[in-house]
């Protein structure tokens, strides 16, 4: 089998997706659910997007630091995509892992394609060319008021050149994130980002055990 055909092929691990815009404080969360799921025996990989190898990490501070036209984002985005699954993503999943990622293709089609108002066929097409059929099994929507998030972002860092986008912007892609869950309501699971750090984890940790995927290790278990 070709490198190229186990990215529609390896299913052996579980790909699980954080999402949400920026300020909902879905990355503060996954550290958590990575040790929720190591004590259920599992080998877990953290990767986040645009990033996650040394080629995607150099095409991420492109994206965030330089001007550019949507067509060049959606591109620079696909690119370090497709590095990331061949060298990462997809060799997990192979080995049985499960894949915690911050970010996949649902913040493309919610910024580039809600949020630029980028032609949604061409993100299609992007997708269906650099994915070949690997989508999450699971994914974690953080949603929340971009006004709030704007508030949380202000509190904590520095804005990015897509962070210092108006709040009409972020009405758009969070808008695209609603539409895309509305597509695929067996993979997504909406949580209200608004709640207290600690409802918004239990909500995540509800959603992972909801799957059945994981089962708590018994003493002996970890003894052995």
């Amino acid at each position: 089998m070709s490198a190229d055909e186990t990215l529609a092929a390896s299913a052996a691990g579980r790909f699980i997706t954080f999402e949400g815009i920026d300020g909902a404080g879905k990355s503060s969360h996954i550290e958590a659910l990575a040790e929720w799921a190591r004590a259920r025996g599992a080998q877990v990989v953290l990767a986040r997007e645009p990033g996650g190898t040394p080629l995607a990490e150099k095409l991420r501070a492109l994206f965030l630091h330089e001007d550019m036209d949507p067509l060049t984002e959606a591109l620079l985005v696909f690119a370090a995509r497709r590095d990331h699954l061949r060298e990462v993503i997809e060799p997990a999943l192979a080995r049985g892992a499960v894949v915690l990622c911050d970010r996949f293709t649902d913040s493309t089609f919610a910024y580039q394609g809600a949020g630029r108002g980028f032609d949604l066929a061409v993100l299609a097409q992007l997708e269906t060319w650099v994915q070949q059929g690997r989508q999450p099994d699971l994914t974690l929507w953080f949603d929340l008021d971009p006004t709030e998030a704007a508030r949380r972002r202000a509190a904590v860092r520095s804005a990015d050149r897509l962070e210092r986008e108006d709040e009409a912007f972020f009405t758009r892609v969070r808008d695209g994130y609603a539409r895309r869950a509305q597509a695929a309501p067996a993979r997504f699971v909406r949580i209200d980002a608004a709640q207290t750090r600690e409802a918004v984890r239990a909500d995540a940790f509800r959603a992972l055990a909801s799957r059945g995927w994981f089962t708590e290790r018994t003493s002996d278990d970890r003894r052995a």
